[in-house]
């Protein structure tokens, strides 16, 4: 039987490889085969599709890779939850949908490591318009017309505008958009929600594309790795249906499986650190020793107060109240169903000697952990405050060589002294906008960490014993021309002819606030080095840091 041949074989369904296999197949002069692991992200089920029902998909199996970390030493030996998607859209399908594409600094600084000013915020922000609409409209910031739908909340709860005034009454700026010429400062959050249901990369990007001749989208496909002709990627090889299948690509094999899988593919096919190749017996294709470094990742702790007037989404947990809310979401798409609930949040510094904001906040009129569990018997709110730019730096494994094998996992989170001096910051400048008159009217008890948290050993203590993952995980295939990068500017893989890796693995540093936004611009720019093309560069002004 003929192996079949495409221009192009895309690796990973998720939020980059959905935008890969638009924008390569548009003209109709490519043909792609996109493999998703996953299954369909099926419109019947609404555990994906309703935006207040987050917790199901990121916390079930179903859709979710479920990955768990190694014991980490500075967190009480606790294996942290990192939910990933395993389903068409990735983690765009399973995640809490917030809208942050990150400061301007953070990729000028990418710009600098890499030196290739293309990746510079002015080079960047026509991307990110590209990808978008947005419900106030474009202007030189935003996007009017992508495939992305992005809009803000409804702010349905006093809570929410409580919470930007506490924090300009605590001293920082409040910013119209975060989004846009600044985002220091508290505001209204983004979510990339539309007509009261989740906008997904797939929702966006691939399901708009599934009826081109020249894309062929195939879930239920675990790829085991890439075929080579010599040093040039040829192919890859993949497991459906109990079968091994094999596709041959003209032009370019892309990896677009995300920070966890995307270096297990690499590793699996023979490119990474030689001993830890031979280790599971795979012959090395290309020695690159930086596969599966650099992993980095945004830890977050939760600061939550009982609320004394009934503003928030207690009420909405009781079984009667919740089954109304899903049988007004599902006749109208509208309600307390149709949105994430992180209506506002903020961007500040821990110290002014910062150079752009180091914490972020996302509030939440409710006292509940990601999961749903541990929620305050009672009205209550919180912020999830966490730093942006750990200096900690971990590590992506092979446990074996079977592809469905879970990777090894260690992001050595707080390992650095300046993780707990920011982290100690957290708690002590949130209780700081807590605390201001704005909330005055709501704020009853310290719930957590409580009253009696009040030294830097108390502080360490609740962050050894909680701090969580935000679910933010990058940079194991980072960008850059040194001996540890994996991929040139052009996101080429390095020792290699014909594969590139486009998602939030060739991210040099993490991005100021949540990944899926920045993930997208990448797969957006992504498709035009691979085309051979570029948008010219903004020229906007920033906010001064």
């Amino acid at each position: 039987m003929a192996i079949p041949e495409y221009d192009y074989i895309i690796v990973g369904a998720g939020s980059a490889g959905c935008v890969l296999a638009n924008r390569l197949t548009e003209d109709g002069s490519a043909t792609v085969l996109l493999l998703e692991a996953g299954g369909p992200d099926h419109g019947w089920d609404w555990r994906l599709h309703m935006p207040a029902a987050l917790a199901y998909p990121m916390n079930g199996t179903r859709y979710n890779w479920d990955y768990r970390t190694e014991p980490q030493e500075h967190l009480n030996r606790r294996r942290l939850h990192w939910p990933r998607g395993k389903v068409l859209g990735g983690s765009s399908s399973i995640n809490g949908m917030a809208y942050v594409r990150g400061n301007a600094a953070d990729f000028d600084h990418w710009a600098d490591v890499t030196g290739d000013e293309s990746w510079n915020y002015q080079h960047v922000l026509p991307y990110f318009r590209r990808a978008e609409t947005y419900d106030r409209g474009g202007d030189a910031y935003r996007g009017a017309d992508g495939p992305l739908q992005v809009q803000g909340g409804k702010g349905w709860s006093p809570l929410y505008r409580a919470f930007i005034e506490a924090g300009v009454q605590a001293g920082y700026p409040e910013t119209a958009d975060m989004n846009g010429y600044q985002q220091d400062g508290f505001g209204r959050m983004d979510m990339t929600v539309h007509d009261g249901k989740r906008s997904s990369a797939a929702r966006a990007y691939l399901h708009p594309a599934m009826a081109r001749p020249n894309l062929n989208v195939l879930t239920g496909a675990l790829t085991g790795r890439i075929l080579f002709d010599g040093k040039r990627a040829v192919g890859v090889e993949f497991g459906r249906k109990g079968e091994t299948t094999k596709a041959h690509a003209a032009r370019e094999v892309l990896v677009a499986a995300g920070a966890i899988n995307a270096p297990q593919l690499l590793m699996l096919s023979g490119i990474g650190d030689p001993t830890q190749l031979d280790e599971h017996g795979i012959p090395c294709v290309a020695a690159v020793p930086g596969v599966g470094a650099n992993l980095q990742d945004h830890l977050e702790l939760y600061v939550q107060y009982a609320c004394t007037q009934p503003v928030t989404l207690y009420s909405a947990t009781r079984p009667l109240n919740k089954a109304m809310i899903g049988v007004q979401w599902l006749a109208t798409h509208r309600g307390l169903g149709a949105t994430n609930h992180f209506e506002s949040g903020g961007f500040i510094r821990s110290d002014p000697a910062v150079p752009w904001p180091d914490i972020q906040y996302h509030f939440l009129p409710m006292a509940v952990r990601y999961d749903g569990t541990a929620a305050a018997k009672g009205h209550g709110f919180q912020a999830h405050a966490g730093p942006m730019r750990s200096l900690s730096r971990g590590r992506l494994r092979l446990a074996s060589a079977d592809p469905a094998a879970p990777p090894i996992i260690d992001p050595a989170s707080m390992a650095h002294d300046q993780d707990w001096r920011e982290m100690r910051a957290c708690v002590r400048l949130t209780r700081k906008v807590i605390g201001q008159q704005a909330l005055a009217p709501y704020r009853g008890a310290e719930l957590s960490p409580g009253p009696d948290c009040q030294t830097d050993d108390d502080i360490d203590a609740f962050v050894r014993a909680q701090a969580e993952s935000a679910y933010h995980p990058c940079g194991t295939c980072r960008m850059g021309n040194d001996d540890g990068a994996v991929v040139d500017s052009r996101l080429r893989v390095h020792g290699c002819e014909g594969l590139r890796v486009v998602d939030a693995s060739i991210m040099p540093q993490i991005t100021t606030g949540n990944l899926n936004a920045p993930t997208i611009m990448i797969g957006e720019k992504g498709a035009d080095l691979v085309l051979g093309r570029n948008l010219p560069p903004a020229n906007v002004p920033v906010y001064p840091n």
